[in-house]
C-alpha cells in the first residue's frame, strides 16, 4: 500500500504561531512600505476620529483584500483567525529602536495603522539610544557604558526621561495623523529594582508589570504606546535598556508574535553571505556557538532570543525581519526573513514497539483510508510488522508522524523507499512540525518515492519537495535522489503498475538540478549545503527544474502563419520535451512546414471538432487572430476532464477571463503550475505590467500613470497595412488606438488582480479599490524596425522617492528572476531585439521627487509572444520553466 500523505492539513507552515517581540533596529531603508495612505488629518483626534470609525468595517475588508496579493486567501485567513482568537493584548510585542523613530517614523506608522486596521492592536515599547546619546554630548555629559549597558547618572536621567516623553508623543501624533487611535504610556508598567546602584546607578532590572493601563488603551480601541523607564515601589524612575523591556513584557503576555525588524532583512551567515531562514536553537545553537562569524552582537542577540524563548510556550518564535517585509512575515507562509525558534524534539524509530502506539493509533484518525472505513491503524500496524525494515519520523507531542517503508532484498516491490504514510494535526501543520519530520527524514533517505492523488489541495508542497515527478491518470508519483532514468520508470511502475508506464499524453516529469527557496520555511538553512540534494527544501523560491523525460510532450499549433507562430516553432526546435505533433493552417494545407527540423511535418486544416478526437496532443496552442478561437476552445472543453490537455491561446480572447490563468509567471507562477487553460499576455501589456508593479504601491492614485510604447512593425502582423509597410514608414513613427487600445485595459484589469508587490510596500487607505483606481493610459506607435518594444513608463508618486530607492525596488522585485534585467542605465530597443528577456533601467526622478519614469525593453515576438507561451507551457506541464528558453 504506497498511500498519499494521509493529512488534508498538510502542505507548508500554515500558521506558524509564533510568540513575537518586534524589535525595530537601527536605520530602515527608506523603500520600505507605507502601508496605508496618507490622509490629511489635524492632530485632534476628536474632530476626525467620528469622520473614519462608520467605515471601519468596509476599511478592514478592502485591507483584507489587499492582504490576499501577498499570500493566498486561506493563508491570509487563516492567520486573521488565529491573531482574532486570543485577547488583544496577546497579538504582538514591538520593540523600536530609537534610531527608526528618527528616520523611518513615517514607515513605522504606516505598518502599525495596516495591522489596526485589520482589528489588531500590537503593543509598541520603543528606546531612544542615539538621541539621547546626541542630547548627553550636547549638555556636555559624556555617555558611559559597562558590558554594554548605559550607567546612568540623576543628569542623564533627567534628560531621558524629557527625550522619551517626547519620542513617546511624536510616534502617538504620527499615528493619529493617519486617524489611528493611539495612547501615551510614558511610565507605569514597569516594576524594577537597581540592576546595581554602585556600577550602573539609575538602571533598572524588571521585577514586574503591571498590565492595567495597556488593557485599558486597548478597551477603548487605542494603541499603547509604552516607553521602557521603569519605577522602583516607592516612586524611583529608572532606565531599562528597551529590548530587555520588551523581552520582560513578553514573557507576561505571551503573544502569538515576536519579530525583530532590521535592515537586512533578516540574519546574514557570515560564512556564506546569505540570509539564514530557520534556526532552531535545540538542535542548533550548540552548533552555532562554534561558527567563527558567530560573534559580538550577533551571539549576544541570539542569546538573548533564545533567553526569551526558554520562557515561553514551545510554539513561539522570533523573526528577524525589515519593515518592508513585516505583513508578509504576519500573514504569509513564507514569512520574510530569519525565524528562530525553539523547535520540536524529534524521533526515529525502525520498530513499531518503540512507538507510543496509542497516540499514533489517535492521530490515524487523520488518515483518508481510516476515515472512510477502508482500513484502521490496527490493520496498517500489523501490514508495518510484516515488513523487515522501515522508518517512523515523527515529533514527541505526535504532532506529525511520516513512515517510510524501505524495499525488500529480492522481491518485485519498489527497489528504493517510499514514503507511506504522512499524518499531521492542525497544530503540527500550524508550528512548522510537517517541515521538521520532513527534514529528518530526508537526511536519513538520500532517495525517496511517494504517491500522491493529482487532485490532492496540497499538491504544490508536494512539487516543491520532489526532484521529479510523473503523473498518470489520477496519480502522481514523486521522488529526490534518483539518477538513473531507467530506475526511475521501475520505481513508477512498481508504484503505480504497468499501466504506469510514461506515455506521450499524460506524462510530465520534471528533475531539480539547482536548489533554490521553496515557498514554505525549511526546517533550518545552517545545513544548506549538505542537504543541497533534497529538493530545494532548505530555502524558499521557486525551484528550476531541468527535464529527464523518456518521452515527450506533444504539442498541436492552431494558425502559424504570423511571425509569433514561426519563433514558437523554432523554440520547440530546441526544446528536449516538447515535439510538435499538428500544424494547422487553411492556406498551406498539404505543404511541409520548413522550419520544424525535428522530424517532417506538413500542415494541416483541422476544424474545431477535429480536436476533440485527437488523444496524441498534450497543450494545444491558439496562434489566431483576437476573436477566432472560441469554437477550437469549446471543442476541446468537451473532452473529459481527466483527459483535456491544456489550452493556451496567444490572442486577447480570454486576458479578461478570470477562469482562465493570466500566464504572466513573474506574477503568479505558482498558478501557472496548476493551470489547464492559458492566455498568454500582450507584448506591450507583459513590459508594462512587469515596469509598472514594483511602484504600485507608491503611486498617486490621483493620477494615472502613462505607458509611451513604441513597437517595430511586426508588431502590426502579417496583413499589409501601413503600419507595416516599411515605405510607409520610412523617416516616420505612427500613433494609432490613441485610447482605448485592448493591452490599455489589459494592463489595468490583470495589474488589479495580480499585483504581488502590492502589499510589501503599501501606503494604501482604502485597500485593494485605491490600487490603478485611475487606470493607466497607454498610446502606442509603429517604428521603422522590424522588432522589439520600446516604453516610456511615466508614474506619479504619493510620496517622495530618490533614483536609488526606486531601483532597490526593482532590483528586490525581479533580482531572482532570469527573463527580467535591471540595469541604472536606458535600455534601448537594438540590444534587446531578438533576446528573451525584458530590461527595465533608467529610474528618473523629477526634482520634485513626485513622479518616477522608468524604461523598458522587450522583444514583441519572444517574451512579448513566443517566449512566454513556452515559458508557461513548461510551467504547466511540469517542466523546466526555461526549457529551450536561451538565457541572455
Amino acid at each position: 500500500m504506497y498511500s498519499a500523505f494521509g493529512s488534508s492539513s498538510l502542505g507548508g507552515n500554515a500558521v506558524r504561531s509564533a510568540s513575537r517581540v518586534f524589535l525595530t533596529q537601527g536605520k530602515v531603508q527608506a523603500n520600505c512600505p507605507r502601508l496605508l495612505a496618507r490622509r490629511a488629518l489635524a492632530t485632534s483626534p476628536a474632530r476626525h476620529l467620528p469622520q473614519r470609525w462608520p467605515d471601519a468595517r468596509t476599511e478592514k475588508e478592502n485591507i483584507v483584500k489587499l492582504l490576499y496579493n501577498i499570500g493566498s486567501r486561506k493563508e491570509v485567513e487563516q492567520y486573521l483567525r488565529h491573531f482574532s482568537s486570543v485577547e488583544s493584548q496577546k497579538f504582538a510585542v514591538i520593540k523600536v529602536g530609537g534610531a527608526v523613530l528618527t528616520d523611518e517614523l513615517d514607515t513605522l506608522a504606516s505598518s502599525l495603522t495596516f495591522l489596526n486596521n485589520v482589528g489588531l492592536y500590537p503593543i509598541v515599547v520603543h528606546g531612544a539610544g542615539p538621541q539621547l546619546n546626541k542630547l548627553l554630548e550636547a549638555a556636555g555629559v559624556e555617555p558611559q557604558y559597562h558590558e554594554g549597558i548605559r550607567i546612568t547618572d540623576r543628569k542623564t536621567l533627567e534628560i531621558a526621561r524629557g527625550l522619551f516623553q517626547a519620542e513617546n508623543l511624536k510616534l502617538v501624533e504620527a499615528l493619529e495623523r493617519l486617524g489611528t487611535r493611539a495612547r501615551p504610556i510614558p511610565g507605569g508598567v514597569f516594576v524594577a529594582d537597581y540592576l546595581d546602584k554602585e556600577r550602573y546607578g539609575l538602571v533598572g532590572k524588571i521585577v514586574g508589570v503591571k498590565k492595567e493601563m495597556i488593557q485599558s488603551s486597548i478597551q477603548a480601541g487605542a494603541l499603547p504606546i509604552l516607553t521602557s523607564l521603569a519605577e522602583t515601589p516607592d516612586g524611583q524612575i529608572l532606565n531599562v535598556n528597551a529590548d530587555v523591556a520588551a523581552g520582560e513584557l513578553a514573557r507576561v503576555l505571551e503573544p502569538l508574535k515576536v519579530v525583530y525588524l532590521n535592515e537586512k532583512n533578516g540574519l546574514i551567515n557570515g560564512s556564506t553571505g546569505e540570509k539564514i531562514s530557520v534556526i532552531n536553537l535545540d538542535e542548533e545553537y550548540e552548533s552555532l556557538l562554534k561558527e567563527p562569524w558567530f560573534k559580538y552582537g550577533t551571539k549576544l542577540k541570539i542569546a538573548q532570543i533564545k533567553e526569551l524563548l526558554d520562557h515561553l510556550p514551545r510554539s513561539s518564535s522570533v523573526a528577524i525581519i525589515s519593515a518592508e517585509h513585516l505583513h508578509k512575515e504576519l500573514f504569509t507562509d513564507s514569512g520574510a526573513g530569519t525565524l528562530i525558534r525553539r523547535g520540536h524534539r524529534l524521533f526515529r524509530h525502525k520498530r513499531l514497539q518503540d512507538v507510543d502506539t496509542d497516540r499514533l493509533r489517535s492521530l490515524f484518525q487523520l488518515d483518508a483510508a481510516v476515515r472512510s472505513g477502508q482500513s484502521s491503524a490496527a490493520q496498517y500496524f500489523k501490514y508495518l510488522e510484516g515488513h523487515p525494515a522501515y522508518g517512523i519520523y515523527g515529533d514527541e507531542s505526535y504532532q506529525a508522524v511520516a513512515i517510510v517503508i524501505e524495499p525488500r532484498a529480492g522481491t518485485a516491490g519498489p527497489s528504493v523507499p517510499v514514503l507511506d504514510k504522512f499524518l499531521a494535526t492542525k497544530a503540527g501543520t500550524l508550528n512548522n512540525v510537517t517541515d521538521n519530520v520532513w527534514n529528518l527524514l530526508t537526511r536519513d533517505y538520500p532517495r525517496l518515492a511517494w504517491v500522491v492523488p493529482h487532485d490532492d489541495p496540497n499538491l504544490t508542497w508536494h512539487f516543491e519537495r520532489a526532484t521529479g515527478s510523473v503523473t498518470r491518470g489520477r496519480q502522481t508519483v514523486f521522488w529526490y535522489g534518483f539518477e538513473d532514468m531507467e530506475e526511475v520508470k521501475q520505481c513508477v511502475t512498481n508504484l503505480l503498475g504497468d499501466a504506469a508506464e510514461p506515455a506521450p499524453a499524460a506524462t510530465t516529469t520534471t528533475t531539480t538540478t539547482t536548489t533554490a527557496p521553496t515557498g514554505t520555511r525549511a526546517f533550518s538553512t545552517l545545513a544548506a549545503t549538505a542537504r543541497a540534494r533534497f529538493a530545494g527544501v532548505t530555502r524558499r523560491a521557486m525551484s528550476k527544474a531541468t527535464p529527464t523525460r523518456t518521452t515527450s510532450a506533444r504539442v498541436g499549433l492552431i494558425g502559424a502563419r504570423g511571425y509569433t507562430g514561426q519563433e514558437f516553432i523554432n523554440l520547440l526546435n530546441h526544446h528536449p520535451n516538447l515535439d510538435l505533433a499538428y500544424v494547422s493552417s487553411r492556406e498551406l494545407q498539404g505543404q511541409r512546414l520548413a522550419s520544424y527540423r525535428k522530424a517532417p511535418l506538413d500542415y494541416v486544416n483541422l476544424q474545431p471538432a477535429d480536436l476533440k478526437d485527437i488523444t496524441d496532443v498534450d497543450c494545444w496552442v491558439m496562434a489566431l487572430p483576437n476573436g477566432v478561437c472560441a469554437p477550437f476552445v469549446n471543442a476541446v472543453n468537451e473532452i473529459p476532464v481527466d483527459r483535456r490537455p491544456l489550452i493556451l491561446d496567444l490572442s486577447a480572447d480570454y486576458r479578461f477571463d478570470d477562469t482562465w490563468t493570466y500566464g504572466l509567471p513573474e506574477f503568479n507562477r505558482a498558478e501557472v503550475r496548476q493551470a489547464r487553460a492559458v492566455s498568454n499576455p500582450g507584448c506591450y501589456a507583459t513590459g508594462s505590467q512587469l515596469a509598472l508593479a514594483p511602484l504600485l504601491a507608491h503611486l498617486d492614485p490621483a493620477q494615472a500613470p502613462t505607458v509611451f510604447g513604441v513597437s517595430g512593425y511586426s508588431g502590426a502582423g502579417t496583413k499589409p497595412s501601413p503600419k507595416n509597410d516599411p515605405e510607409f514608414l520610412k523617416d516616420n513613427l505612427i500613433a494609432y488606438a490613441l485610447t482605448d487600445h485592448i493591452h490599455e485595459r489589459e494592463i489595468t484589469h490583470q495589474l488589479r488582480r495580480l499585483r504581488p508587490f502590492l502589499p510589501a510596500a503599501a501606503d494604501h487607505a482604502k485597500g485593494s479599490d485605491e490600487v490603478l483606481s485611475t487606470p493607466a493610459a497607454f498610446v502606442p506607435h509603429v517604428a521603422p524596425y522590424f522588432q522589439g518594444i520600446h516604453l516610456t513608463v511615466s508614474l506619479p508618486l504619493r510620496t517622495k522617492l530618490t533614483s536609488r530607492e526606486v531601483r532597490e525596488l526593482y532590483e528586490a522585485a525581479y533580482g531572482a528572476e532570469q527573463l527580467v534585467h535591471v540595469t541604472s542605465e536606458i535600455p534601448l530597443v537594438r540590444d534587446n531585439a531578438g533576446r528573451h528577456s525584458v530590461t527595465l533601467g533608467g529610474f528618473g526622478i523629477h526634482s520634485s521627487g513626485r513622479r518616477a519614469v522608468v524604461v523598458a525593453t522587450i522583444d514583441n515576438l519572444l517574451k512579448g509572444a513566443a517566449t512566454q507561451a513556452v515559458q508557461n507551457i513548461n510551467l504547466a506541464l511540469g517542466l523546466d520553466e526555461y526549457a529551450s528558453i536561451p538565457r541572455d
